[in-house]
């Protein structure tokens, strides 16, 4: 007889009896989409591993420390069998069977009476993939084609665009350091949905070649704003496509809130009651360090960091850094915006009482194909930037933790 396909089904087990049978490591994976779902779950097992343990003492499963015994799947709704004797398991699907509950067996697929399938999420929509040819067995290749559907539906490439969903509104996105694959899934699958994109220098350029061409991509730095300030300016075209119904994206550099001046544009949305999402992004003072094979704390010579913006110079009345103390740290010191100011940081951390040896390293373009690292010390770094050209962007470094690692090679191209 040919092997029939199974039947597909979403079983909803809010406030019903599921039991568990095995606190391995098969309970351990599956036990937390039961938690989620609501199941009310009764572990029976003599042993469990320290995670499946961790949630009976959290009170998210009740755990009998026992082995298996007749008649504990009687009143089940679903069982999970997946102790690691083979005639334990036999007799509880045997139980399953005469009590007419579904159960899935972890060591022989071909005597249970339902399968679990591969699943993934995103935003609202479960994906549950389940094959039954000989390939379609292989969790791997299951995996595989739930990974793949996934990622279509997070980055907004599997849906159409006429049926992408659009909540008009502001989001605001950090898009990361510059290489487009260091944005977040939620950050991708909103630039997916937008119709306006507003877009800062710093920010992932890549991205948005990927757009369809209907998106309206704004440069930021080119939004004329005549008597307005620039910061003004962007606000008012936040609001001014937001107050038409479209679904706007605002694509900063890093993350929003990193010297990104994005609560002003928070602000200013809310005071004509626009509602915007924050989407944080990886910000440049860690990840162009770590691309540069700099780690900003290491064990035994780091365990501070400290990120300050050195768009305006120690000596400068604006200035809202305490120099002096940051002289007196021994942890890490990672200096954004400051390529064209470092020789005055250097001599104000050095006359408040830092080496002049301290190692430096600039990063330039982090994260991307044009990344490079170029090294010094307090002592050497204005004339080395000269002498290299170090241009902005770049991320400045100041530390032990500069000399810990190997020097990695360039950046990847995307």
């Amino acid at each position: 007889m040919a092997e029939h396909p199974a039947y597909p089904v979403g079983l909803r087990l809010s406030g019903r009896r599921v039991v568990v049978l095995g606190g391995g490591q098969v309970a351990q994976r599956r036990l937390p989409a039961l938690i989620a779902a609501g199941a009310d779950i009764v572990l029976v097992s003599p042993e469990a591993t320290p995670s499946v343990e961790a949630m009976a003492d959290a009170g998210e499963i009740a755990w009998e420390r026992r082995p298996y015994a007749d008649g504990d799947l009687a009143d089940a709704w679903y069982a999970l069998i997946a102790t690691s004797d083979t005639a334990t398991n036999t007799a509880a699907s045997a139980e399953a069977e005469r009590h007419r509950v579904w159960c899935v067996r972890s060591d022989d697929a071909d005597a249970a009476t339902a399968w679990t399938p591969a699943t993934g999420h995103s935003e609202g929509v479960t994906v549950a993939v389940l094959t039954t040819d000989a390939r379609g067995r292989d969790p791997r290749h299951t995996a595989a084609i739930r990974d793949a559907v996934v990622e279509g539906l997070r980055d907004g490439t599997l849906v159409a665009p006429h049926h992408r969903t659009r909540t008009p509104g502001v989001a605001l996105v950090g898009g990361g350091p510059g290489d487009p694959d260091l944005i977040t899934v939620r950050g991708r699958r909103l630039l997916a949905e937008a119709d306006v994109v507003i877009a800062d220098r710093l920010g992932p350029r890549d991205l948005l070649a990927e757009l369809p061409p209907h998106v309206e991509v704004i440069d930021a730095a080119k939004i004329p704003y005549g008597r307005y300030m620039a910061q003004e300016a962007i606000n008012n075209a936040l609001i001014e496509h937001a107050q038409q119904g479209k679904s706007v994206v605002r694509l900063k550099g890093g993350d929003p809130f990193v010297f990104g001046r994005g609560m002003e544009e928070v602000q200013a949305l809310a005071e004509v009651g626009i509602p915007c999402t924050v989407v944080p992004g990886i910000s440049s003072s860690i990840s162009v360090p770590g691309a540069a094979g700099i780690p900003v704390t290491h064990r035994g010579v780091a365990h501070e960091f400290t990120v300050v913006s050195g768009h305006v110079a120690p000596d400068d009345e604006r200035s809202l850094v305490d120099w002096p103390s940051l002289a007196k740290l021994t942890g890490t010191l990672v200096i954004l915006m400051g390529v064209d100011k470092i020789g005055k940081i250097a001599e104000t951390l050095v006359v408040h009482g830092k080496s002049p040896d301290t190692p430096v390293a600039l990063v330039q373009e982090g994260t991307t194909a044009a990344q490079r690292r170029v090294d010094a010390t307090l002592a050497t770094v204005a004339e080395t930037v000269r002498a290299q050209d170090v241009k902005p962007p770049a991320v400045v470094v100041v530390g032990a933790v500069v000399g810990v690692g190997p020097r990695p090679g360039p950046a990847p191209s995307a």
